[in-house]
């Protein structure tokens, strides 16, 4: 049976491109057929990465079949895979992301999770000298999602790893990173065909913070004021999105890749004493600027709190 590789919803860059590149190598350096899925479409950055690089958007499944064999990638939370994802064969994961209670495996499994800005580092490091055999294609959807993740190196996730994969590959790709970024992220920032509620949801997880249900929404972008000018239309949708996706809270940071902050939009009094307990800042207004705040892994979620 077909191995499906496939990460979490809502995906963007890294768990589109991840799926496609361990899908590649399985199906080359390991017995049997794999395949990537996705369980969302993808982010506007992640769509401009696939037709650049010459690959068609994988199916999109809403669901896992009993016993089917299954690889995941870039999460291992269930809350941010399908719902039948334990009556599945998993057979590996491969992320960089906590360790969160949740999944079962009907035996032992390979696990790999490492402290790295990115899934295809670490993918890159597992295929040893094979990545080097890789097409461009696969090369170029790797550089693209240590780029994306690391927000060309500006995150304080970036490692000196990704850093030295990203640049060995724009090497021997000839690509000029700062271009090529700069175009990731005009892609990324063009938003405008998105209702309100799909922005909220582009690019979110489920986490719950002393007992109180949040969806931390993260928007990445080079022109924060095209999103700012819809503050008024998202927060209105905050509370519809909450109650659908069974949270009591959206919490919204629009994160500024030039200028290495965060906005965090303030819709009530919930989030004022979030913002005030999690980073020290009381806001004033309905929105609240946080300097050099750009990732939700490391800066954000590690900081929440509720009171």
């Amino acid at each position: 049976m077909t191995t499906l590789v496939f990460g979490h919803k809502s995906p963007d860059t890294d768990s589109t491109c991840s799926a496609i590149i361990w899908a590649w190598f399985l199906s080359h350096h390991e017995p049997g057929a794999a395949e990537p899925r996705l369980l969302g479409t993808p982010n506007t950055e992640a769509q401009f990465v696939l037709k650049r690089w010459g690959f068609e958007m994988p199916p999109i499944i809403e669901d896992v079949t009993e016993g089917q064999p299954v690889v995941i990638v870039d999460t291992n939370n269930p809350a941010e895979l399908p719902a039948s994802i334990n009556k599945a064969d998993i057979r590996a994961i491969i992320d960089h992301h906590k360790l969160v209670p949740g999944l079962e495996t009907r035996g032992p499994i390979e696990v790999t999770i490492r402290p790295v800005a990115c899934t295809a580092t670490l993918m890159w490091q597992l295929m040893g000298g094979h990545g080097g055999h890789a097409p461009d294609g696969i090369k170029g959807l790797a550089l693209s999602c240590i780029l994306s993740d690391t927000l060309e190196f500006r995150s304080p996730t970036t490692t000196p790893i990704d850093r030295q994969v990203a640049e060995h590959l724009a090497a021997e790709l000839g690509v000029d990173i700062p271009s090529y970024a700069a175009e990731m992220f005009a892609a990324k920032s063009d938003v405008s065909r998105f209702s309100a509620a799909e922005l909220l949801r582009m690019d979110s997880k489920e986490y719950t913070v002393d007992g109180i249900d949040f969806r931390v929404s993260v928007l990445e972008t080079t022109s924060p004021q095209t999103i700012l000018a819809r503050k008024d239309e998202l927060m209105a949708a905050m509370p519809v999105v909450a109650a659908e996706d069974g949270a009591q809270q959206v919490l919204l940071f629009i994160v500024d890749i030039l200028r290495e902050e965060a906005t965090l939009l303030v819709p009530n009094e919930l989030t004022r004493r979030v913002c005030a307990a999690s980073f020290g800042v009381t806001p004033s207004s309905d929105t609240v600027v946080l300097p050099g705040i750009m990732s939700r892994k490391k800066q954000i979620i590690p900081a929440l709190r509720a009171a």
